[in-house]
């Protein structure tokens, strides 16, 4: 679907590009690093603080990073990368896939399907551990999506240590399937809710790749 002035970022950046949102955990480690690392000849105080700064700071800019993707084709793409933590029936007629992801993923999440986003909503809650079930009630940002399978739901949850979630976009942008929609800092995890009717082709344990990996079946 063609894009309008509102619509989401495309794939057309440089290689090895870093998320947005990144920049108030980066910059401090990074310039951190980078400081303690240049007057490590002079000072052995700089040179101890230098080796788990510059580590903490690899680290960062691993976690960080925002690979490009070929978009796979297919109804319904994984928003996110991580592991199929569930698959479970909804009481409406849906099934909700959950999807974990662990500090090593890549926590850009992208859109499912091509749409237009209808709602964007941000709901306070705690920080269990995403793997666990109380997490439904963590904080989380629950998006709609008006597509041509209907109002498609897609919900990002924050776990014990990612406490902040970054929307890339508003209500009304029109995206198109694996556009870059938002972030999850640190480990955490995303749930999409497949229309009835609608057959999952993954399965619990499965590891998923946002904008590659079909979440559907034929």
């Amino acid at each position: 679907m063609p894009h309008s002035q509102t619509s989401a970022p495309r794939d057309g950046f440089p290689r090895g590009r870093l998320a947005r949102g990144a920049s108030p955990w980066l910059l401090p480690t990074v310039a951190t690093a980078a400081i303690s690392l240049a007057r490590a000849r002079r000072s052995r105080r700089a040179a101890v603080i230098a080796v788990p700064a510059t580590a903490l700071a690899a680290g960062m800019l691993w976690f960080f990073r925002d690979p490009e993707r070929e978009i796979a084709r297919g109804r319904v793409i994984s928003p996110a990368d991580g592991v199929v933590q569930s698959i479970m029936p909804w009481k409406d007629g849906r099934t909700r896939v959950a999807i974990f992801m662990s500090p090593l993923n890549v926590h850009v999440n992208r859109a499912p399907l091509a749409g237009t986003v209808t709602s964007v909503e941000h709901i306070p809650g705690g920080f269990v551990p995403a793997f666990n079930k109380e997490s439904e009630n963590n904080e989380r940002v629950v998006w709609h999506f008006d597509t041509e399978l209907g109002d498609i739901e897609m919900v990002q949850i924050a776990g014990a240590v990612a406490r902040r979630i970054v929307p890339y976009i508003p209500e009304g942008t029109k995206v198109e399937q694996g556009d870059r929609i938002g972030l999850i800092r640190f480990g955490s995890r995303v749930d999409i809710y497949l229309p009835e009717g609608v057959e999952v082709a993954v399965e619990v344990g499965q590891t998923t790749t946002a904008g590659v990996t079909r979440i559907d079946r034929d």
